[in-house]
Order: structure tokens, then C-alpha cells, then sequence
């Protein structure tokens, strides 16, 4: 299909022009650049939220992401979801496991849903997620809910992509310590603890509300002296006070416990996320986060055309060809060659 009846039929909201919209961006085929800004002058405007779901393997985080889309659609909120699935090692497409799991969400039509593969990338995210959320808003979506691949402790692109980091975790997930020390502990907005009902949840919830405390200097406020009655728990989620009695006004991240396959805790946990967008706005840290997100996304769209132009343009490829044995046989170390390369680009001596 022809660019520019692309988004003719983009514009005019077609479903069908958005699916292959997503694949043209994917694929980063002929005139995906083109769509992507044609598509940015909505993005601009921020009108949608994006809410990013993360956590390892097995929290849950696709039963949550369905609940969050019925309750978001109960409001008469479109949604839209990225779900980034582990890579096919034969196709190098999507495993499509999100999407099996969120069936009976994709046959409302206020709904997308769209699985990408990471495709070798790490951070939990495929490399042009949030060019496809950028579709998604530009399609007039309200919520955008990105889902990461659950890889663990390297997971935290998706704090840069999203509005609001949820993180999912379990009480079945291992070693706390090790979970509490993963580096996705510093990056989210919300804690989840699913699958609540289990043994350990408690236990999970309380270590959550230490680890959080040593950060803000207040590591046991949450825990009840043994010789006397425990004081009631604050909900989380406000402006607290900080270890010289000073009124906060840094957001306090609330741990909350769900039960997603009973639907159990999803009314706090969408309470939660839009006192967390109403603490942005008013605290002014959603036009930061976005401003931040621009900055990022120039430096990432200049980069990946500097490269094509690299390979495409010049004689780079031809000359690592030619250095390729040099290397093999120890006559000429890797770096070397690349010093050489960039050198040659330069100097212009590559055309």
C-alpha cells in the first residue's frame, strides 16, 4: 500500500490502516519514517497515558494488563497494548503468548492489541515500542498499556517510555533479596504484589515497604513495634513526611496487593495510577518525563539514521570485509578496524 494512502486510511481511523501501520514502523520498511511523523503532530499534544507493566516471568502481568483494560473500558476509555513478547527463534517474530492470554479483550473494538518481539534487544523492550505507542495515541487511544517481556534485572527502558511504571511481583518469585536488590526496584511508580492469596504475600508486601523506606530514610515506618499495638498503615501513594518531620512532596510509591484471575484489588490499583497521574501534573514531573522522553527519542532517531546512512552510503561494510581475515588470524584487533572505519566516514574517503 502506497504511503500516502496509508495515512489517508490512518487518519480516517481505519483498524486495518493502524495494523499495517505498526508493521510498515516495525519492519522500518519504506515510508515508515514518513508515518511516524505524519503521526507525531497528535503525539505532541499528549493526550494519552502510558502506563508500563513490568516484572519476571510468571508475575502475572498479562491477567493484570486484561483487568486494567476492562476497567479502563468500563470508563469508556479506548485502550491500546503493546505486548512485547520473547523473540521466535525461527521466525524472529513474536511468541504471541500476551495475546492468547488477552483473547476475549481483543474482540472489543475499543481495544488494540499488538505483540512485538524484542528481537535481541534488551532493556524488556523491543526498539521500536514506543514508535508504536506513538500510533496508538496518534489512532486516539486514552490508555496505552505496554507490557515488557519480563526479563528481570535488566528490564528498565520501559521507566523512560512510560508516564507510570508498575511493577508486578510475586510471592512465589524467588529469593527476596534478590528481587528487592534487581535493579527495577529503583524505577517504578507503583508495586504490585499479585497473586496475593498465596503464602508469603505479606511477608513480600512488608519487605517491598522496608526496601522503599531505606530509600527515603524512613525504612521501618511501616512496621509495628513488637511491645505495642502496630499503628494503622497510611495508604500509599501521597506526599509523606520526611525523616526531619518536613511535610514531602515527592510521590510515595504504594504497594498493593491483587488477585488479577479474581479481578481482586484492581479498584485500588486504578485509584493508584490516577493519583500517580494527578501527582505528575500537578507536581509538574509529566511535562519533565515527557520532555526527557523527546530528548531521548531525537538522540535514538538520529542515531539509527546515522547508522543506515553508515552501511548504506559508504564503503564500511566493504571494508570490514576486507579486514575480516586480519582479524581472525590476530593481524588486527577489532578496534583498530573500527578507529579505521570512523576515520574513513571522516574524512568522507568512504563514498
Amino acid at each position: 500500500m502506497p504511503t500516502e494512502s496509508l495515512v489517508e486510511r490512518f487518519a480516517r481511523r481505519d483498524p486495518a490502516a493502524l495494523a499495517r501501520a505498526i508493521s510498515l514502523v516495525e519492519n522500518q520498511s519504506d515510508g515508515f519514517e514518513r508515518l511516524l511523523a505524519h503521526a507525531y503532530a497528535s503525539v505532541a499534544r499528549g493526550a494519552a497515558r502510558r502506563i508500563g507493566i513490568t516484572g519476571p516471568p510468571g508475575a502475572g502481568k498479562s491477567t493484570l494488563t486484561e483487568q486494567l483494560i476492562q476497567a479502563f473500558r468500563a470508563q469508556g476509555l479506548r485502550v491500546g497494548v503493546v505486548a512485547v513478547d520473547p523473540t521466535s527463534p525461527f521466525t524472529g517474530g513474536a511468541l504471541l503468548g500476551d495475546r492468547i492470554r488477552m483473547e476475549a479483550a481483543s474482540l472489543d473494538t475499543g481495544v488494540f492489541i499488538r505483540s512485538m518481539a524484542t528481537r535481541g534487544t534488551h532493556g524488556g523492550l523491543a526498539t521500536t515500542t514506543e514508535e508504536v505507542a506513538d500510533l496508538l495515541e496518534a489512532f486516539g487511544f486514552d490508555r496505552i498499556l505496554i507490557e515488557t517481556v519480563g526479563v528481570g534485572q535488566t528490564e528498565l527502558d520501559i521507566a523512560g517510555t512510560a508516564d507510570t511504571t508498575m511493577l508486578v511481583l510475586v510471592p512465589e518469585s524467588g529469593d527476596a533479596i534478590q528481587t528487592l536488590k534487581a535493579g527495577v526496584m529503583e524505577i517504578a511508580d507503583v508495586y504490585v504484589i499479585n497473586k496475593s492469596d498465596r503464602p508469603g504475600a505479606d511477608k513480600l508486601r512488608q519487605e517491598v515497604e522496608v526496601m522503599l523506606g531505606i530509600r527515603r530514610g524512613n525504612a521501618f515506618r511501616h512496621v509495628g513495634p513488637h511491645h505495642h499495638p502496630p499503628t494503622p498503615r497510611r495508604s500509599g501513594g501521597q506526599a509523606g513526611k520526611a525523616p526531619d518531620g518536613v511535610e514531602s512532596s515527592a510521590w510515595e510509591p504504594p504497594v498493593l496487593p491483587t488477585v488479577a484471575v479474581r479481578g481482586e484489588g484492581i479498584v485500588d490499583l486504578i485509584s493508584a495510577l490516577e493519583r500517580h497521574a494527578e501527582h505528575l501534573a500537578a507536581s509538574g514531573g509529566l511535562a519533565l518525563r515527557r520532555r526527557e522522553r523527546v530528548r531521548r527519542r531525537l538522540r535514538a532517531v538520529t542515531e539509527r539514521a546515522v547508522r543506515q546512512w553508515i552501511w548504506d552510503a559508504t564503503r564500511a561494510d566493504e571494508l570490514l570485509a576486507e579486514r575480516v581475515d586480519d582479524v581472525a588470524e590476530g593481524r588486527r584487533n577489532p578496534y583498530d578496524v573500527a578507529a579505521e572505519v570512523v576515520e574513513q566516514v571522516k574524512i568522507g574517503a568512504m563514498r
